[in-house]
């Protein structure tokens, strides 16, 4: 098979260790810190994980684990949408085995949590893996969204498991995903099973984050690589000077990818969608928000921009989460919905069904966009939001404000709109050498951690903004990062999703700055990622991660002072 040079370069690229993964393999050692607590519901959470709740946070330390060079049976699942650097994790997994012993055994398990509850699977061997290191996708095994929630799945996942004589499994996924690994750790040890499982941070949209989780693979590279397309759209912006871009971009449950984007590429408008909803605004508020920089900016003759946009923004409008509630709870439930054919009969249906104020809504909307919400449900009935093009809803809601302005003699300017979604198009890129590192080294610590006999553990890698040498790696218990959420009719254990921080440093950094951004051009132009080059080049991180991570070293310095 013919492969590009950077193809061919990547797979040579040799990924970086923290020094507790990179020495000797007999020397690795371990050293616990005290019992853990959850976020909340303790006795709640206590309860459902009778066998795993309260374990210590795990650190990799020189030492020697005795069963480090035992004979390991393994297999990994790849959960949930695809992020850079997955199989490096795999890789990372597969090359920790095998230094134990060489006879250890890595299975995938095919299409996600479905392969292991119905036993599909492949051997990774050692030509099968080198033609994935450091390359983008999850088209090694696939990955899936299936979620093992029924007494039967969980029976069949413990069957696989046992068939296969495996020591442990490795779940490579987000929130969800990472519940499932605890529900799972705690299933097999509650029916006698010695199994263990193991978790892996993963989610572009960055919301799988705590004190000892400071990044989720994969966001670095979504973040570089969407940047890159940000900052070429915004010198062709200001090279035309006839166009105003409103791009939408991946983040449903939080804004970390828009955020990170705007502190790359300093655009006119972010739109922050954790922001919106504390401040209640409306959908008018956030048009007049964006109509008035179009006005400001165009009274300086400058008729052009960018504009960010959350791709979960409206389920963040207080009236807009109402009206998707309702759609959502009727549609799922109603029979009589699905038999109507045209727009105008599903429009007439629900101004009998719905509040007054979200039919009004609703019939404000374009009515392509209102088309939209109606639109084939997701599996659990409710609406498709990144199927809802919000960005075309903002161009045309603020083209109607910004004629009225115009007819009141209160906008002169001239405004062309184009919108843009990216997501897709970072999901699979080739991983930067952060996470080609990071990744690695989440699978290798995964592999310590199957070695010292855990179980209910995501690995953890942390102190990323030094050299990857500095990083700590070890492993935090899934339970501490979980609360009881209401889902589908009943309280579920969850791990609490991590949304931008209003009182964070990366969002007081951004809000310092974007009123001179909405008047002034103001943008920057990343480039593509560099793979090549000094250090402060290749191996550079997010915006977000050095922001926090400063303000974390602040508070260590000032907790110490204390003392």
């Amino acid at each position: 098979m013919e492969i590009s040079a950077l193809q061919k370069a990547r797979y040579a690229y040799q990924p970086k260790l923290p020094a507790s993964l990179s020495r000797d393999i007999t020397g690795i050692g371990i050293e616990f810190g005290s019992p853990t607590e959850a976020l909340a519901d303790q006795g709640d959470l206590k309860e459902l994980f009778k066998n795993t709740y309260g374990k210590p946070i795990a650190a990799f330390v020189p030492g020697s684990l005795k069963d480090i060079k035992r004979r390991l049976n393994v297999g990994v699942i790849l959960s949930g949408g695809q992020a850079p650097g997955g199989h490096n994790v795999i890789a990372g997994l597969f090359d920790g085995l095998k230094k134990g012993n060489p006879e250890s055994k890595l299975y995938g398990f095919l299409g996600g949590p479905s392969g292991l509850i119905g036993n599909k699977h492949i051997e990774i061997t050692p030509s099968f893996i080198d033609g994935y290191r450091n390359t983008g996708g999850f088209d090694m095994i696939g990955s899936g969204r299936t979620k093992i929630e029924s007494p039967d799945q969980f029976a069949a996942s413990l069957q696989t498991a046992t068939e296969l004589e495996l020591n442990a499994v490795v779940i490579i996924g987000g929130d969800d995903s990472n519940t499932n690994a605890a529900l799972l750790a705690e299933y097999f040890l509650a029916r006698g099973s010695g199994i263990q499982v193991i978790g892996c941070p993963k989610t572009i949209d960055g919301d799988l984050k705590n004190g000892y989780i400071e990044a989720s693979f994969g966001f670095d590279t979504a973040c570089k690589t969407y940047s890159e397309l940000i900052g070429n759209i915004c010198r062709d912006a200001n090279s035309a000077k006839k166009y105003w871009h409103f791009i939408k971009l991946m983040g449903r449950a939080a804004s970390h990818i828009a955020l990170e984007c705007a502190l790359q590429t300093q655009p006119n408008i972010c739109l922050i969608s954790e922001e919106v909803e504390a401040r209640g605004l409306s959908l008018e508020q956030v048009v007049d928000h964006i109509c008035a920089s179009v006005v400001r900016r165009a009274e300086k003759g400058e008729n052009f921009g960018v504009v960010l946009i959350p791709e979960g923004l409206v389920e963040f409008i207080p009236e807009m989460k109402i009206l998707i509630r309702e759609l959502n709870d009727l549609i799922a439930a109603g029979e009589e919905f699905s038999r109507l054919s045209s727009f105008i009969d599903q429009l007439e249906w629900l101004s009998r069904q719905i509040s007054p104020e979200s039919y009004k809504l609703i019939r404000s909307l374009p009515p392509e966009i209102a088309r939209e919400f109606l639109m084939d449900r997701d599996p659990h009935g409710n609406v498709q939001v990144s199927r809802i093009e919000t960005e075309k809803l903002l161009i045309g809601m603020a083209e109607k404000k910004l004629q009225a302005l115009k007819e009141q003699n209160l906008y002169q300017g001239k405004f062309s709109a184009l919108g843009h979604f990216f997501g897709y198009e970072g999901r699979c890129a080739f991983p930067s050498n952060f996470d080609a590192d990071y990744c690695y080294s989440l699978g290798f610590g995964a592999f310590v951690l199957i070695a010292s006999g855990l179980t209910g553990y995501l690995s953890s890698v942390r102190n990323l903004t030094a050299p990857a040498d500095q990083w700590i790696a070890g492993g935090v218990p899934l339970t501490m990062m979980m609360n009881m959420e209401q889902r589908h009719g009943s309280k579920k254990p969850v791990i609490r999703k991590a949304l931008v921080e209003l009182e964070g440093t990366p969002f007081k950094a951004f809000d310092a700055v974007r009123d001179t951004w909405a008047l002034k051009t103001s943008f920057l132009f990343p480039g593509a990622i560099q793979y090549f080059g000094p250090p402060e080049v290749s191996d550079l991180t997010t915006k977000t991660l050095k922001l926090e991570r400063q303000e974390s070293k602040r508070r260590e310095l000032n907790c110490q002072e204390s003392k």
